[in-house]
Parts: structure tokens; sequence; C-alpha cells
């Protein structure tokens, strides 16, 4: 298994400005690689005798002319042009399988990063080698044991960072709890409803910190356009973005790991958030929660500690369905977060009733997986199946 660590790095200005000059190059070669594939494309549909354009063609046309053409990549490592020449092959590959868009030119500012193969780079403690650099001080160690496969260097918000991927066992956690299984209903004023009945609001940060984020871009607009002030401005700017994308991941993370490590199975919703950012009252709200990144975590987080996730389908009606007898209320408003069931008169939360639904699924999806019945509606893990007998909702089901 696969398993990245980032970790931020503590360069003296001398090292972060080997730092830039290697993801300057990086970027170049990209970027020139790019436009050179580009070329021959063209000229190839002119003369079908021409070859193909490919990575490995590209690498081996940089490595000839570089000495003469391009001699400032001799001061960087030369994993730095090469990956960067790799990446882009890998990004056409995905273009080709329709799993991607035409690959972009790479800018400044934005694309400041560069890759190291296992055997370019050495990790000793809280410290890292790089070629033709020397040693870097890292602000942890790493925290997995394995096979070290590479790493990539970036910069964001005027911090280094190097991105560790090992290639691990999975770690070792104990099981999660004896719980059962649990729903997650994923909303906007509650972050989480869980079918236990437990609500967990969002950090919102992006709301909190909304008012000095407009100052800021103020401040920003009103600089030199190339001037030191709007240097210094834009990278204020940048690290508060930073900031906001910090705290709603460590939320994130919290939330998460609480869930795997109480129950085995856990069952939520396939939500199409890209169809709910067309919604431009609640766009803002939705992009604050971060639905996927907390889908993500759960997925591998449950499958580290033996639990299975299932994903529900996209269409089904978590919330239209009342929770006791199964009759669906076809005219449910969003709007409405109290309604009573037509059919036995229960009245329900609106959310609390849609994780046990969520709840239901998950448990009859994991039966008849381990039945042989069908896959059920989540992707499969070696996890122990949640109790088939659940508590009972006697209370919540009473008329």
């Amino acid at each position: 298994m696969l398993v990245a660590h980032r970790i931020r790095l503590a360069p003296s200005n001398v090292q972060a400005a080997y730092l830039a000059r290697a993801a300057g190059v990086a970027r170049f070669a990209y970027n020139w690689a790019l436009a050179e594939w580009k070329r021959q494309y063209e000229a190839g549909k002119l003369d079908q005798a021409l070859p193909k354009p490919s990575e490995a063609a590209l690498r081996r046309q940089l490595n000839a002319i570089k000495r003469e053409q391009f001699p400032w990549m001799l001061e960087v490592t030369k994993n730095a042009p090469q990956m960067a020449i790799m990446q882009l092959g890998e990004a056409f590959k995905n273009f080709f399988e329709r799993r991607a868009r035409y690959p972009a030119f790479r800018k400044k500012g934005r694309h400041d990063r560069f890759s190291l193969t296992n055997d370019q780079f050495r990790l000793e403690g809280k410290k890292l080698r790089i070629p033709k650099l020397g040693w870097v001080r890292m602000r942890e160690a790493l925290r997995f044991a394995g096979r070290i496969i590479a790493a990539t260097i970036s910069r964001t918000a005027g911090h280094w960072y190097a991105s560790i991927t090992v290639d691990t066992e999975h770690p070792s956690l104990p099981l999660a709890e004896n719980q059962g299984a649990v729903g997650v209903d994923l909303g906007i004023a509650a972050l989480a409803t869980l079918s236990t009945g437990e609500k967990l609001a969002g950090p919102k940060a992006l709301r909190f910190l909304l008012g000095r984020l407009r100052r800021l871009s103020r401040a920003l607009s009103r600089k030199v356009k190339g001037s030191r002030n709007q240097a210094r401005a834009r990278l204020k700017l940048a690290r508060l973005h930073e900031r906001i994308a910090n705290i709603r991941r460590d939320s994130l993370h919290q939330l998460s790991t609480s869930i795997a490590r109480r129950f085995h199975t856990i069952g939520i919703e396939d939500l199409n958030v890209k169809g709910m950012m067309a919604n431009s009252r609640l766009a803002r709200a939705i992009a604050d929660m971060g639905f996927y990144e907390l889908r993500r975590q759960l997925e591998y987080k449950s499958a580290w500690r033996g639990g299975h996730l299932v994903v529900a389908d996209r269409w089904f009606a978590s919330s239209r369905l009342c929770s006791c007898c199964g009759y669906k209320h076809e005219a449910l408003g969003l709007g409405t977060r109290q309604w009573t069931c037509p059919g036995c008169k229960t009245q329900h939360d609106r959310d609390i009733n849609a994780a046990i639904n969520l709840k239901n699924m998950a448990v009859s999806s994991t039966v008849a997986a381990c039945e042989g019945e069908g896959a059920g509606l989540g992707r499969e893990h070696k996890a122990k199946p949640a109790p088939v007998k659940q508590e009972s909702n006697s209370k919540a089901c009473s008329a």
C-alpha cells in the first residue's frame, strides 16, 4: 500500500534559493516538453513518416541539448527535469484514456515543485539529503516504515514541504471498536449527522476568516503591479488561504478518525458536489465543508482499522424514506427539517432520519456481500461485518 507523508521543511536562505531553482527547472522542462510534443504532433499530421512524440524520446532529446542550450539546468539535480517530463507523459496517458483534460502549461507561483526518485535522496531522522544541496532539516521524522518510493518537494505560501511516498503494510492500528454500524449524513448546518443522534459541526474556517480574506484581497488589488509591496501582499493572502485549508483539514482528520475508530461499518452518501456548487447561494458554504475529503479519509482510515465503508447510490433517497416503515415522502422539500411520516405518523428529524437510512443500507449491503448475494453499494475491504441485530428504534418509531 502506498502512503504519502507530507512534512514541512526548514531550509536556510541558500537552500530555499536552490529549491526555487530546482522547481523552476522542472517547470521549464515540463513546459518545453509540452510545447515540443505539440510541435511534433502537428508535424506528424503533415508527414506520416515522422515518429509520434513520446515521453522517453523527449527526455533523450532534452539530455542531448541541455548542456549547450540550457546549461543552467546542470546546477540542480538531474531528477528535476526528467521527472517533470515523465509526469507530462502520465498526464497525456490520462488524457488519452479520458481520465483528465488536455495537459496545460505550468505557471510560476502555482506549480513550484519537483520530484526525486528514491535513489536520489536519503533520509536520516529529521534530515533529508537532496543532490547538489546537502542535508535539509525537516520539522518531523517520517512516521511510516517501508520501502521509500519517491519524494516531491513543493512550495505553498512561501513554505517548503516534502511529500514522501512509502510502500508499506497497513499501519499497526487497533481494530475499530465494536459499536456496530453507523450512518453519516453530510450537511451544511452540521457537517456530519450520525445515526446515533450526534450532530458534529464543521470548522467553517472560510466563513469565520472571510472578513480578513476580503481585506487582504482588496489590499492586494491596490498594490502596484510588479512591486515588492504587491509580492508581500500576495504572500499574506496566500498564507491566510493556507491557514484556512489547514484548519479545515485538521478538523476533518479528527472527525474521520473518531468515526473510523468507533464503528466497523460506515454508511455514507455519494453527493454530487459539482452539481450542488451550481447553487450560488450555497456554493461557498458547501466548499467550506470538504465533503469529498471527509469521504476519502473515511475510506482509507476504516480500511486501516479493518472496517468497511459503504457508499450509497447517488439516487438513494435517504432523506425522503421513513426509517421506521419505509414510506417515501415524494413531496418533501429541501427546507423542511422536521417532518411527520404520513404512513406511520412518526416525527422525524430530517438529518437523523437520513443517517439511520444510510446505516440500514450499509448493514444490508454488508450482509448481502457476506452471503454472496451481491457486492453491495460500497467498496470491499477485509472488514468485520456489522452485527445483523442493531439497536431498536422503538423510541423513534413510536406513533
